[in-house]
Formats: structure tokens, C-alpha cells, sequence
């Protein structure tokens, strides 16, 4: 026994062997040896078909084929009988048949393999689409805050993505079911805390904007309560984005114009201390220095400068007066208001001590309460005084 190639599909098989296991052509008895170069081919082939040294085997064939036939004619001549001849076209034809059947089988199996082999190829390519699409699904859902999405892988792929997949994207539904709840309990409250530990505790949900709405409407309404410089400089402060910001940077420019520093405390003060000082001192000039052109003085309608000194002289003319001494107190309540026209004026009241000194050496005092206005010229625009009994 020896191994040859097949001489149909260049399978290596033993040369005993009845059929070619690959191809399914028959061997044994079927195949020689070519004597020139010792490729092994087929007894029916006339020449080697590597080469193409007449095959000795098939011309003998041929020869005995044959050789019947003139063996025929010659007793056909002499015995003058008729003899059949051999069907040599029989056994070709059978040849052939079998090369067909052959042909058809390799044709069937071949076929078969490839079938096979396209079904494997179109079942991996599938496979593949369908695990890559599954990864697309999951990482998309993972990065997703809205349950809907997460509910929607799960249904699609309940039965093909791998378990860790399916836990992860359950775990953050949960996590996102749990933080839907606490959003509920934190709107619900309506407190700024609550509100605030929600941002605080979830920075990346969906719920973080409306929760910053609902705050900034909190301090705004606080704002609007307070109505103060340092509510609305808060608000400013803490909302630079605020749905009330304009409202609040207008209602804190407002609140502003109305609010006295300290420096114009000290200007008010001033103002009065000198007028009362003036009066004390019958400094006329001083006294006059205060006061606007046209004053509501003392119940009097556009009192001019003189009616002012007029007043001062009139103090001093009462019975046994020698001196007097008048002086105010310290603490003044001020408030500052803007006119139609966009003029500042400020409302002073205060108290004020008129101290009487008498030619027997003997005093008086008495104690007022002076409502005064000061207008933007810093010069007073009306003054009432109003005797304290005690």
C-alpha cells in the first residue's frame, strides 16, 4: 500500500483505498503510475496528463477492446455467420455514468459545505451586529437619567446581554427610582434646606434646575418681605442669574437713594446744632445760614430770612431773660425720600432742651420736640416745635 494524490482533488489518500474520502472518486483499480515521471492518473486517460506519455494501459485496453471485433470478422467471413460485436460502447457509457454520478455527488457535497459555511458566516456576522448593538444599548442607558430609557433596554435585551449588564443598569434604575422619591419629599417641603441638600446630594439630576428655581423664588419672596438694602444685596449676591435679579438690582438702587450714611448724619446734625448754636450766640448771619429762602416755619407759610431772625429777637424779649441756652440731642431719626422731580429731601425729628437764664439768677428749662425738613440744598425747608409737658 502507498500514499498517492488523488488524481480529482490532490487529496492525499492510500492507493488501495476504494474511494477518495474528500472527493468520493473511486481508486482502487481505477488509477497507474506513469512510467516517465510517476504521476499518478487515471487508467482511463490516454496520456499522462503531466507528461503526455501515452498511457500503455489504455492502449492495451483498446487493443483487446478491439481485438474481438476482428476475431469476429474474421469467423463472420469464413463461417459467413453473423456474430454481435462486443458492446464496448456499453461499459463507455457506464464510465461515464459513474463520473457523472461522481461529479454530481462532489457537486452536492461541495455545495452542502458551502451552504454550511455561509449559514456559519451569516450567524456570526448577526451575532456580532446584535452584541455590538446590545453594548451601544448599555452604555447609552448607563449614562442615561431617565428611567424610560433604562426600562426600555431591559425589555429589549432581558435575555441576551450578559448579567452584569443587567445588574448594572437595574442598580441605576433603582438609584434614580430612590432619587425621583427624595425630589418628591424636597418639592413637596418647599424649604430652601431641603431643597439645597437635594442639589447637594444629586449634582447630575434632571430635577437640579427646577430645584434652583424654587430656591431663587424663596429668597426673592424674603426679599420682597424684608424689602432691606442687605436682603436685596443678598439676593443679588447669591442669584446672579435670578429670575428677580433686574427687580432686585431696581427695588436695591431705590432702597439706596433712601438710605443715610453716616456721613449725612453727621452734615443733619450739623445743620441743626448750628441753627440752635446761632440762636444762643444772637449771630444773625449764622442763624440766617441754615435756612432756605422760603421756610414753613412754626406754622407760617413762605417765612422769609428775616421772620427767622424776627423769631430769634422775640425769644430774647420775654421778662428777665439774660441768656439762653438751647441744645439738642444726639440721636436723630432721619428719614431720606426722593421728590417727583428726583430731588433728595430729608425728615428729621429730634429733641431739643431750651434753657432760660434769668436776670435774678434763676432758670428755666423746657424740652421740644422739632419736626424739621431739609431739602437737597442742605439748607432746612420747614420747622415746627412742639412744647414736651412733663
Amino acid at each position: 500500500m502507498a500514499i498517492i494524490k488523488c488524481p480529482e482533488c490532490g487529496h492525499q489518500i492510500s492507493d488501495k483505498a476504494p474511494v477518495c474520502p474528500s472527493c468520493g472518486v473511486e481508486i482502487s483499480g481505477k488509477i497507474t503510475r506513469c512510467t516517465e515521471c510517476g504521476e499518478v492518473y487515471f487508467r482511463s486517460d490516454v496520456v499522462c496528463p503531466h507528461c503526455h506519455k501515452p498511457n500503455s494501459t489504455s492502449a492495451m485496453n483498446r487493443q483487446s477492446q478491439n481485438a474481438p471485433q476482428e476475431t469476429m470478422v474474421q469467423v463472420t467471413k469464413k463461417e459467413e455467420t453473423q456474430v454481435p460485436a462486443p458492446q464496448t460502447t456499453t461499459t463507455g457509457n457506464n464510465d461515464n455514468d459513474k463520473n457523472k454520478k461522481k461529479n454530481s455527488t462532489v457537486i452536492i457535497i461541495v455545495s452542502v459545505v458551502f451552504a454550511i459555511i455561509l449559514v456559519g458566516i451569516c450567524a456570526y456576522f448577526y451575532n456580532n451586529a446584535q452584541e455590538n448593538k446590545e453594548q451601544e444599548e448599555y452604555e447609552f442607558a448607563l449614562n442615561s437619567d431617565d428611567p424610560t430609557i433604562l426600562n426600555t433596554y431591559l425589555s429589549n435585551f432581558k435575555e441576551s446581554a450578559p448579567q452584569e449588564h443587567i445588574d448594572s443598569i437595574t442598580a441605576h434604575l433603582n438609584m434614580l427610582i430612590q432619587q425621583d422619591q427624595e425630589w418628591t419629599n424636597a418639592a413637596a417641603s418647599n424649604s430652601k434646606s431641603a431643597l439645597t441638600e437635594y442639589i447637594k446630594n444629586h449634582p447630575n439630576s434632571i430635577h437640579v434646575q427646577e430645584a434652583m428655581s424654587k430656591i431663587d423664588s424663596i429668597d426673592w419672596a424674603q426679599c420682597s418681605t424684608t424689602n432691606t438694602v442687605e436682603t436685596y444685596q443678598l439676593y443679588i449676591d447669591n442669584h446672579p442669574d435670578g429670575n428677580h435679579f433686574d427687580e432686585a438690582s431696581m427695588a436695591l438702587e431705590s432702597l439706596k437713594s433712601t438710605v443715610v450714611s453716616e456721613e449725612e448724619k453727621q452734615t443733619l446734625t450739623n445743620l441743626f446744632r448750628l441753627f440752635f448754636i446761632s440762636i444762643n450766640s444772637k449771630d444773625e448771619e449764622g442763624l440766617t445760614s441754615t435756612v432756605d429762602d422760603l421756610v414753613y416755619f412754626l406754622g407760617k407759610q413762605n417765612a422769609i430770612k428775616s421772620d427767622i431772625v424776627s423769631y430769634m429777637h422775640k425769644l430774647y424779649n420775654r421778662a428777665d431773660v439774660s441768656k439762653l441756652v438751647w441744645s439738642i440731642s444726639k440721636d436723630m431719626t432721619i428719614d431720606k425720600t426722593v421728590t417727583p422731580e428726583g430731588e433728595q429731601q430729608y425728615n428729621v425729628t429730634f429733641m431739643a432742651n431750651e434753657k432760660v437764664e434769668k436776670s435774678d439768677n434763676s432758670s428755666t428749662t423746657t424740652n421740644y420736640r422739632i419736626n424739621a425738613k431739609v431739602g437737597s440744598n442742605g439748607k432746612i425747608t420747614e420747622m415746627s416745635m412742639t412744647r414736651l409737658v412733663e
